[in-house]
Formats: structure tokens, C-alpha cells, sequence
């Protein structure tokens, strides 16, 4: 799978070891940085791995700052993404399985690299069922659709 992933200074050592887990089971990682590690603002890092996403250059994005919340709000501003903070493995299930979630966002201050080697597996082995779940995400590219709609106009 190709996976795209960036952080900021707050994820970066936990950003560079789950790329290095990932090349070693065989997925194609794009890192988008930063590099080295200094003070960076994250939503042009989370603008970078949501648009590799949106163009399908990559298949998958990991982005990780403190929390996991700045990201997620960045990378959810680009249409066609659907981040989700994940903080455990059944979260990280349930994004994928439930929404589709085509971005996994994570604290890196909160997130040891085993828990995120163990979340970043369980988001990436889930398949999106479908079914009940298409009608929401429907509704969620309409409401996407109305925002693009309103900033054309404004």
C-alpha cells in the first residue's frame, strides 16, 4: 500500500518509527516530513499528506502532532478526506471500518510506538464495510459539495 505521512515537531520521532515499521512490512511510504525536526506549524504538513490522499498518489495518510487534533482539523479541510483521531486499536478499526477513514491522525505525546505499530495495523488490515455506512458518507461529500459551492460564490 502507498502511504503518505508527515508530522510536526510533536509526532516526528513517532511519525519516523512507524515510517520505518511500514517499509518493513512492505508498503511504500512517502514522507512528507518535516526533516530534521524543528518547530513547524502542522497544517502544511497535514495539507501535504491530504492532498497526496485527495489525488490518489497515496493510498493511505499518517499524520501525527501532539494530539492528533490539529492535524485531523487540517487534513479534514480538504475535500475527499476523511481524518479521524484515533487513540486505540478498535477506534482505529472502527475509523476504517465504519467511515472509511483515509487518514489516520495520532498524538504523539501520547502514543507509544508499539501502541501506534498496533493502531496504525488494525487501521490499515480494516476493510470499509459498506452497506448502512454509504448512505453518511454520501451525506459527508454533500456537505462538502455545499462548502465548495459556497466559496465559489463568495
Amino acid at each position: 500500500m502507498r502511504v503518505a505521512i508527515a508530522s510536526d515537531h510533536g509526532g516526528f520521532d513517532l511519525a519516523r518509527s512507524l515510517a520505518t515499521w511500514l517499509t518493513g512490512h512492505g508498503h511504500l511510504v512517502s514522507d512528507f516530513g518535516p526533516n530534521p525536526v524543528i518547530s513547524v506549524d502542522y497544517p502544511d504538513y497535514a495539507q501535504r499528506v491530504a492532498e497526496a490522499i485527495a489525488t490518489g498518489a497515496a493510498d493511505a495518510g499518517i499524520l501525527v502532532c501532539g494530539s492528533g487534533i490539529g492535524m485531523s482539523i487540517a487534513a479534514n479541510k480538504v475535500p475527499g478526506i476523511r481524518a479521524a483521531v484515533v487513540q486505540d486499536v478498535e477506534h482505529a478499526r472502527l475509523a476504517r471500518a465504519h467511515n472509511d477513514a483515509n487518514v489516520l491522525c495520532l498524538g504523539g505525546r501520547f502514543t507509544s510506538d508499539d501502541d501506534g505499530r498496533a493502531i496504525v495495523a488494525a487501521w490499515l488490515g480494516a476493510i470499509y464495510e459498506g452497506g448502512r455506512h454509504d448512505l453518511r458518507l454520501q451525506k459527508i461529500r454533500l456537505l462538502e459539495q455545499h462548502a465548495s459551492a459556497g466559496d465559489a460564490e463568495g
